[in-house]
């Protein structure tokens, strides 16, 4: 059994970082420069320490990183024994307001740091009203966003599919589902990045994004919606509004980060590994199929905050003290030799990866990552077949920090489309030869010079999830479209293949 010895140093009020000479001095610090390759990194760990390795965060705080599949499947599913609830972390009193950790790892009143019946009162929330949207109409919304996103550089022949598509294309989807206006989009997509990375404006931006969900709790209870947060709002578990906010913040950055990361890690697949490309092409897997094997390989991130242990327990070969904090590691578990003794042999469709994490406290949102990438990415390839990869894979960027890595930027040429390459999104009753317009850009509005929306103003412009369409109508003009897509989706890969 290993020693927890690394981490006898100091007192719990002190956030120095231990002295030269002590065990802990030499400890790999998550985000710092020693830490930019996780995998090679996750690898010594395991080779060193086993199972769980001990570990420091921004600031200097220690905490254990769990490395094993089992051990990963063990902390998640046993809150009474690795609860969320972070006041219980023995060194929770040096989580000031200003501190890099405290917008994700300081107590706040939402489910996930929560378990027991006030984890089910407030989970209930989210997922059903999560549950309550019209899958039909948001991939509709889905495929009107990432037309637009495309419309902006179609026509340049080049294009940064992380900064002008990936980037913005989940954060258009979430301010509809909520109910704000989508001139919020470009601020609350940095803020929600920063408040994440556990940098020195993460503080700031999370205040940001506090203030704006303050205001659009307001608005929603003066003028309720068809949107997730009048539902949240109205929901039998009576949430406050504090508690409303805070769960919409929850949704809103793991949206974002979750699918930003899976979108840009599928396209580069596309983009750079023929063998994937194949087995797509070749109908041995579909794109969802397809998703499941980047979420082996990158799931989005790589690790999750956070556990505290209620009591002395072993886990792995380690003893770990009762109030110690714990980090799940996703990516480290995805490629345990346990669980895959062979990284070449392919793994899509198998969905018992830990991209998302387990438990109760699985990521609710999961359904909406893959939906958004699965149609933004058929939508994208669908306007744009021959995109190629501008530069070298090695000169790509990546930003990291302690929780993720995320593709800086994926620069593609590609030959200008005509303009009647783009499908036309039709209504019931539009004639066949009636003449389609322009592409409209979108101003972009500043979030401070924006007047605030009358009340009711982005519900009167939900339009595709006030009514719906009878199933027998839905089937006869959906199926024939996808169809339509996934034929030239296979087309396209199979002129690069050849």
């Amino acid at each position: 059994m290993s020693p927890s010895t690394p981490f006898d140093h100091g007192s719990p009020g002190s956030a120095a970082a231990p002295p030269a000479g002590c065990p802990a001095h030499d400890l790999v610090r998550l985000g710092g420069p020693e830490a930019a390759d996780s995998r090679r990194l996750h690898e010594e760990l395991r080779e060193r320490y086993g199972a769980v390795a001990p570990v420091l965060l921004p600031g200097d705080l220690p905490a254990w990183l769990v490395l094993g599949y089992a051990e990963n499947l063990r902390v998640a599913r046993s809150p009474a024994t690795f609860t969320r609830d972070s006041r219980l972390w023995k060194r929770a009193p040096e989580l000031t307001s200003d501190h890099p950790l405290a917008p994700i790892v300081a107590w706040q009143p939402l489910c996930v740091f929560t378990d027991g019946e006030d984890h089910k009162r407030l989970r209930s929330a989210v997922t059903e009203s999560l549950g309550s949207v019209n899958k039909r109409g948001i991939r509709t919304d889905i495929t009107r966003f990432a037309d637009r996103l495309v419309d902006e550089f179609a026509q340049a022949g080049e294009a940064d599919l992380v900064g002008q598509f990936a980037h913005h294309l989940p954060l258009l989807v979430v301010t509809k589902l909520f109910g704000m206006p989508e001139e919020f989009s470009p601020r609350l997509i940095e803020a929600a990045w920063t408040s994440l990375g556990g940098g020195e404006s993460a503080a700031t931006a999370n205040d940001y994004l506090t203030d704006t969900l303050d205001q659009l709790v307001a608005r929603k209870k003066a003028a309720p919606g068809n949107d997730i947060t009048t539902r949240l709002l109205a929901h039998s578990s009576d949430l406050t509004d504090v508690e409303v906010r805070e769960h919409l913040r929850l949704i809103l950055i793991a949206a974002n980060a979750t699918t930003v990361s899976l979108v840009g890690h599928v396209l580069l697949k596309v983009l750079t590994d023929k063998n994937f490309r194949g087995n797509l092409s070749g109908g041995q897997m579909t794109l969802p199929s397809a998703l499941d094997q980047v979420l082996w390989d990158n799931p989005p991130m790589e690790r999750c905050p956070h556990r505290v242990t209620t009591g002395k327990v072993e886990l792995g070969e380690t003893e770990i003290p009762e109030g110690e904090l714990l980090v799940l590691g996703l990516s480290a578990a995805n490629f345990d030799p346990y669980v895959r003794p062979d990284l070449d042999a392919p793994v899509h469709g198998n969905s018992a990866h830990l991209a998302f994490s387990a438990g109760p406290h699985e990521c609710p949102g999961q359904d909406f990552a893959r939906a958004i990438t699965e149609t933004g990415i058929e939508t994208l390839l669908t306007r744009l077949p021959q995109m190629e990869l501008a530069v070298e894979l090695e000169e790509l960027t990546w930003r990291k920090d302690w929780t993720s890595s995320l593709l800086e930027q994926l620069p593609v040429t590609f030959p200008v489309p005509q303009q009647s390459a783009k499908p036309v999104h039709r209504g019931a009753h539009t004639p066949a030869d009636a003449p389609v317009p322009a592409p409209r850009r979108e101003p972009a509005v500043a979030e401070a010079a924006a007047p605030a929306p009358a009340p009711g103003a982005a519900d009167a412009a939900a339009g595709p999830q006030q009514s719906e369409p009878s199933p027998a109508t839905a089937a006869a003009t959906a199926a024939p479209a996808r169809r339509g897509l996934r034929e030239r989706l296979h087309a396209w890969l199979a002129r690069i293949r050849r």
